[in-house]
């Protein structure tokens, strides 16, 4: 279709056409009056999601998704029942009356009124910012605005009571569980006790050090009586096989003395001998001297050298002695060490209960504050106000909209009707409906616009025109 052909159209329906173009406008128009007049009311809060928690110093919020589900939660139905129950809407007489008329009587009162107080309520984020607008519509101003406010204060309400309930839950179990623990302390702490005192054993027992100080000493002097045993019984074998050579016999005044004298005597009685020989009675009673000299001397020997077998005997029994004072010292060092190893694990019984237990408790302590804490990253920013102005029917709007839209149908319309009832308007519509050359135009007759004056087809301005060939050729 060529813009001759369409403005011909459009030409020939401008009736059709503008009919259509004002009853679009009107009814919009009209429509736009009629409608009762909405005002939105709008509240912003601000969600820090960069604050950290005063109680646990994590970040509450600070993921993309933090802020899409702050704007669910404020579209919930759970912040419009507390909206409902904050401002008692159930007790009003006209709000029960149109819940008994819309639902007969079934159903909560209160989720249908929640239901409906969302479908007025609008919430979305303040461009690429971290604020949420709330926006309530309705057509009184005050109420807009006090919903809006009332929906705001719901929602922070409702942000609090999502991170408390979680933190009393926990604060229940936690409770459990100390109590629990704390009796699992109790009886570690009992059991420590009861064996401390059975076994004599005190916090700070220094009886353990006391007996290895006793023990090392038993050692070192079983050492060292066994190195006196072992001199000891070397003197005594010294002893048994040359006494006389033992320095405590060669040491000896009285057996020096007696050997001297056995000495002179021995020189005196060989002189003698070879003088008078030994039959001579000075001889004889010389020999019998010597010879009790030299028994004396054997005898003083054998006294010196018992006292060696004696002082042996001594250092043998003395050895044998702390060799058994030693064995029982470490068993008794062995059983009190098993004592304080035994003593040792129930202590760290009640250290790993004391520890748990403080766990415990302290995240009981954490979670009652968290239970309890008012704080919240979620402010008011701008409270909600009573529009001057309503926000709907935009008359402006609508009426630009009806004129593009009521053109549109207007066109529509009028080739709609040309669809159904086509006609020849022009060479073009008989060319392409007939297929045969147009041989020429003529001019629609010029009438004279003075009415006394007869009018008169013109000359044609043009009789023969581009002849266009025929279709197929």
């Amino acid at each position: 279709m060529s813009l001759g052909q369409f403005f011909s159209i459009l030409l020939a329906r401008w009736k059709v056409v503008l009919a259509v173009f004002v009853l679009t406008v009107g009814s919009v128009v009209a429509v736009s009056l009629l409608l009762p007049k909405k005002y939105t009311a709008t509240a912003s809060v601000v969600v820090d999601m960069r604050a950290p928690d005063p109680l646990v110093g994590m970040v509450l919020g600070g993921t993309p998704s933090y802020l899409t589900t702050q704007l669910q939660i404020v579209q919930s139905e759970r912040v419009a029942l507390r909206v409902v129950r904050n401002l008692k809407l159930t007790e009003a007489p006209q709000i029960r009356d149109q819940w008994k008329e819309a639902t007969g009587g079934t159903g909560n009162i209160e989720t249908w009124l929640a239901k409906a107080l969302l479908r007025s309520l609008e919430a979305g984020p303040a461009g690429e910012s971290n604020v949420i607008e709330v926006r309530y519509e309705s057509v009184d101003p005050k109420f807009s605005a006090m919903m809006a406010n009332a929906f705001v204060q719901a929602y922070i309400e409702t942000h609090l009571d999502l991170r408390a309930d979680p933190a009393k839950r926990f604060s229940t179990f936690f409770d459990q569980r100390a109590k629990q623990l704390r009796e699992q302390l109790e009886a570690a702490q009992n059991r420590l006790s009861e064996y401390q005192k059975q076994h004599g054993l005190i916090a700070t027992d220094e009886r353990l050090d006391i007996e290895n100080a006793r023990l090392n000493e038993l050692s070192s002097q079983l050492v060292a009586i066994q190195a006196l045993a072992t001199e000891s019984s070397s003197r005594e074998n010294q002893a048994r096989s040359a006494a006389d050579r033992m320095q405590e016999v060669l040491l000896n005044p009285l057996i020096s003395s007696l050997k001297a004298d056995l000495n002179r005597q021995e020189v005196r009685l060989r002189e003698l001998s070879e003088r008078y020989g030994r039959n001579h009675p000075q001889v004889v009673e010389l020999q019998a001297s010597v010879d009790a000299l030299r028994a004396r001397v054997d005898a003083e020997t054998r006294r010196v050298t018992s006292g060696v077998t004696v002082t042996n005997n001594i250092n043998r029994q003395r050895e044998a002695e702390l060799k058994a004072a030693l064995e029982a010292q470490r068993a008794k060092v062995l059983k009190m060490k098993e004592q304080r190893d035994e003593a040792a694990v129930l202590l760290r019984d009640v250290e790993n209960a004391q520890r748990a237990y403080d766990a415990v408790l302290a995240r009981l302590n954490q979670t009652s504050m968290e239970s309890e804490s008012t704080a919240t990253n979620v402010s008011v920013l701008s409270p909600a106000t009573e529009p001057s102005s309503p926000s709907s029917p935009r008359i402006l709007l609508n009426t630009l909209v009806a004129i593009c839209a009521g053109g549109v149908l207007a066109f529509a319309a009028a080739f709609l009707i040309e669809l159904i009832d086509r006609r020849l308007r022009s060479f073009e519509d008989a060319f392409q409906l007939l297929g045969l050359p147009v041989l020429g135009v003529m001019p629609k007759p010029v009438r004279s616009r003075l009415p006394f004056r007869r009018s008169s087809p013109a000359l044609p301005g043009r009789v023969l025109g581009q002849l266009p060939g025929p279709r197929g050729a």
